[in-house]
Parts: structure tokens; C-alpha cells; sequence
């Protein structure tokens, strides 16, 4: 079978940057050394690069998670031009393909399943997608934009610009333009790149399954750290037009924390969250899954599979009471007397100490049997 041509401006510029990086960076680090200043900038510029493409790329053109304004909008855009990995419109119309035909090797740009090296960097490398390069029939909302399409039409400029202009600049306030153009500029770029890789192929390999096996995408805290929040990959797959992918407190999403305070300044709008029972359902439903597979080699497997059924039903029922009467409470508490508020407020703490206690009942069980 005959491979897809190579993408040689695309090879030279991974490979370039990579071995600058590699090379040359530690070499001056070494015989000349980095001071604060150029360290705190590049870290900077890397995180300005990376919440460019999940905060605006990702979560904002992408999904459609929320609502920026333009000045927030134009900010993503400069960003994701410094980020270097190919305009609004072209990046979102590959996304929106991938999570449509996530998993299939025919369709999904960066499958998972064609391995790791594929879906990091080899997708990227030879001309796979053919006449499909350029069509953007799934991204007909962003070509009504007027940021997006003017990035599209500027990006190349924009990318030489800001990768070269914005090093150059903190070099010449700072006296020291071969240290800016190494740090802000190569490794930065080097570390962008690859971080935001990992979230097509690390992220579809490593982790865990919390809410759905029906894809390859996982779970992971420790990709969460270096990608700005999207190592939740398990719960985006499922739940693609929520604004956050950690949706715990403890979980380390500075994407949903910077969303979620652009809108007390109204910079952002319409933040989407998914409905709280059905997260809950999708992750009783995918711990059934597993606990079902793992009871099946045990001696007595038929008694724990009833016992385990027996508990989720009782779990799911719980769980279906308390998030009726926590929506009704919701609905109905500003039109209800006091005597009736209170009585719905305690039939709701009722129904929520009955969930939770159920809810400890079946992570004991499974946790103890599966």
C-alpha cells in the first residue's frame, strides 16, 4: 500500500525545533544561563500558547461550550497563531471529525487505535486527509465569524509574527535576544506542541474510563496538569458541551477557572454544564460495566451478579429520587409558602441522605468484590 506523500515543512519544523531544544537550549543553559526574567516569560508565553488552544480552539470554536467577547475571542486568536498549529477554522473542522468518528481509522484524523506515534505527531507529518484538507463543511458557524475567518486568512503571517516578533521583543527589553528566541521562542513552542499532542494520543491511551468505554478516551490527572486542564478526556468524550473537563474542585482544570472568571468581568457567557444526574448515571452505568466483567471469574459469580444488579437498581432509584426533588426544589421555592418550602426542603435532605448512603453501599461493593 502506498504511504500518503510527506509534509516536509511540517517534518522541518518538528524536527528543527526539536533538536534547538534538545540541543542547543541545554548548551546555553549551560555556558551562559537563563535569569528569572526569561524563564517567567517563557513560562508565560507556554501557558498563553496552551489556554489559547483549549480555552479558545477547544472548548470555546470547537464546542461551543460558551460565549466570549470579541476582545477575548481576538486574544485566542493571536495565541493560537503563536501556538503554531494551524488556523481556527482548520483545527476545529479536524476536531469536530475526530470526536464525530472518534476510534475510526478511516475518518478520525489522529486515531487513537492507528497508535501512538500516528495519533501524536504522524498524522501530521504526510498528507492523510487528502482532498478533505480543506473542507470545512462541519465548521459552516465559524466561517460566519469574522476573528476566525480573519485569522484564516492572515495565519501564516500571524504565526511568523508572534513566533518570532514576541521572543525578539522580550529580548530587546531584556538585552538578551538569543536567550528569548531559545526559551519563549523554540522550547516554548517545542512544549506547546507536544503537551497539546498528548491530548490526542496519551490521553486516549493512559488513564481510566471513568464515565464511558465506549470510546478510547481516558482519564487522567497527571496529563490534566500538563495540558491546562484536558486530561479529563473520558468525561469530554461523553460530555463534549460542558465548559470544564474536571468538574470536581480537586481536579486541576486553570481552563474552566479561567472561563469561569472571564464571566464575572462578562467577558464569557452561557457557560454549558451537563446536568448533574447524568453525570452521575454515566458513571453507575460504566461501574456496573466493569464490576460485571471482573464478578464473572469469581467462584460464586452468579450470587454476586444478582447482588451487584440488586444494588445498582436500588442505586439508580435513589439517585433518580433525590435529583427530581432537587430539581423541583429548584423550580418551585420561589413560588411555594414557608410551610411547603420547608416541607420540600426536607423531603429533599431526606432523599439526599438515602442517595448517599446507598451511593457508599455500592462503592463498597464494588470496590470489595470488582
Amino acid at each position: 500500500m502506498t504511504k500518503p506523500p510527506l509534509i516536509w515543512l511540517n517534518i522541518v519544523i518538528f524536527a528543527t525545533t526539536f533538536l534547538i531544544a534538545l540541543v542547543v537550549v541545554p548548551y546555553r543553559a549551560i555556558t551562559h544561563g537563563f535569569d528569572t526574567f526569561e524563564i517567567l516569560t517563557a513560562i508565560a508565553c507556554f501557558c498563553y500558547c496552551g489556554m489559547s488552544i483549549t480555552a479558545g480552539y477547544h472548548r470555546l470554536w470547537s464546542h461551543r461550550t460558551y460565549k466570549a467577547h470579541a476582545s477575548l475571542r481576538f486574544i485566542y486568536a493571536i495565541g493560537g497563531a503563536f501556538a503554531l498549529q494551524n488556523s481556527i477554522l482548520h483545527w476545529c473542522s479536524d476536531h469536530r471529525v475526530h470526536h464525530k468518528h472518534v476510534d475510526n481509522n478511516d475518518v478520525d484524523p489522529y486515531s487513537a487505535k492507528r497508535g501512538f506515534w500516528f495519533s501524536h505527531i504522524g498524522w501530521m507529518i504526510r498528507e492523510h486527509q487528502g482532498d478533505a484538507y480543506s473542507n470545512y463543511d462541519n465548521a459552516r458557524d465559524l466561517q460566519k465569524e469574522k476573528i476566525v475567518v480573519w485569522q484564516h486568512k492572515y495565519y501564516v503571517p500571524l504565526a511568523i509574527a508572534t513566533n518570532f516578533g514576541i521572543p525578539l521583543a522580550l529580548g530587546w527589553l531584556h538585552g538578551d535576544i538569543i536567550s528569548s528566541l531559545l526559551l519563549a521562542g523554540v522550547l516554548r513552542l517545542v512544549l506547546s506542541h507536544h503537551t497539546t499532542f498528548f491530548i490526542n494520543s496519551l490521553a486516549h491511551i493512559w488513564g481510566k474510563q471513568t464515565y464511558t468505554d465506549k470510546n478510547t478516551a481516558r482519564d487522567n490527572g497527571i496529563l490534566a496538569f500538563f495540558t491546562f486542564g484536558e486530561g479529563y478526556h473520558n468525561f469530554h468524550h461523553i460530555f463534549e458541551n460542558d465548559y470544564r473537563n474536571g468538574i470536581r474542585w480537586y481536579q486541576y482544570d486553570p481552563t474552566k477557572w479561567l472561563i469561569k472568571g472571564c464571566s464575572y468581568l462578562n467577558l464569557t457567557t452561557n457557560l454549558r454544564k451537563t446536568p448533574e444526574d447524568k453525570i452521575a448515571m454515566a458513571k453507575a452505568k460504566m461501574q456496573l460495566t466493569v464490576s460485571k466483567v471482573k464478578l464473572e471469574n469469581k467462584v460464586n459469580a452468579d450470587e454476586l451478579l444478582a447482588k451487584l444488579h440488586h444494588e445498582y437498581d436500588i442505586l439508580v432509584e435513589k439517585m433518580s429520587q433525590f435529583y427530581h426533588a432537587k430539581k423541583q426544589l429548584i423550580a418551585d421555592k420561589s413560588n411555594l409558602l414557608e410551610a411547603e418550602k420547608q416541607a420540600l426542603l426536607k423531603q429533599y435532605e431526606e432523599l439526599k441522605s438515602a442517595f448517599a448512603e446507598q451511593r457508599r453501599h455500592w462503592n463498597a461493593f464494588t470496590a470489595q468484590y470488582a
